[in-house]
C-alpha cells in the first residue's frame, strides 16, 4: 500500500478541505449518499450518524468551525484502492471556553466507483474523559 493511492488522496484532499474551512473543497470528495458514523468514549460526545450529503455537511461544518485553520497533521495513513485509514490531530477550540485543545482522532473512508468518499466512520480519543 502506498501514500499515492487513490482512497489516500481523496481523504487528504477531504481533510484539507475541511479543516482549513473550504467547505466546498470538502463537499466535493462526498458522494450523494454518503453515510457518517463518529463515536467517541467520552459519554458527554454522543454517537452520531447521518446518512446524506446535506446532513454531512450539516455536522461537518458545525465541528470544523471551531478547527484552527491549518491545524491539521496527519500522523498515519494507509489505504488502497478504495479504502483508507487516517489518524490525525487537529486544534480546535471549543465553546464555552475557546480554549484550544488537540484533538486526535481516526477516519475511516470507503470509496464508490467514482472516488468520491461513500463512507466515513470518525473516532474521536479525548484524555481524562
Amino acid at each position: 500500500m502506498s501514500a499515492q493511492t487513490p482512497a489516500i488522496r481523496v481523504a487528504n484532499a477531504h481533510i484539507e478541505g475541511w479543516s482549513n474551512h473550504d467547505f466546498d473543497a470538502a463537499r466535493a470528495s462526498l458522494a450523494d449518499e454518503v453515510k457518517v458514523a463518529i463515536t467517541s468514549t467520552n459519554p458527554t460526545l454522543p454517537e452520531t450518524r447521518t446518512s446524506g450529503i446535506d446532513d454531512y455537511m450539516t455536522g461537518l461544518v458545525a465541528f470544523a468551525q471551531a478547527v484552527v485553520p491549518g491545524s491539521a497533521r496527519v500522523v498515519s495513513e494507509l489505504g488502497d484502492e478504495r479504502n483508507a485509514l487516517i489518524t490525525l490531530t487537529v486544534r480546535a477550540a471549543f465553546p464555552p471556553s475557546g480554549q484550544e485543545v488537540t484533538l486526535p482522532g481516526a477516519r475511516l473512508y470507503r470509496l464508490d466507483e467514482n472516488e468520491k468518499i461513500a463512507s466515513e466512520q470518525v473516532i474521536f480519543y479525548l484524555a481524562g474523559s
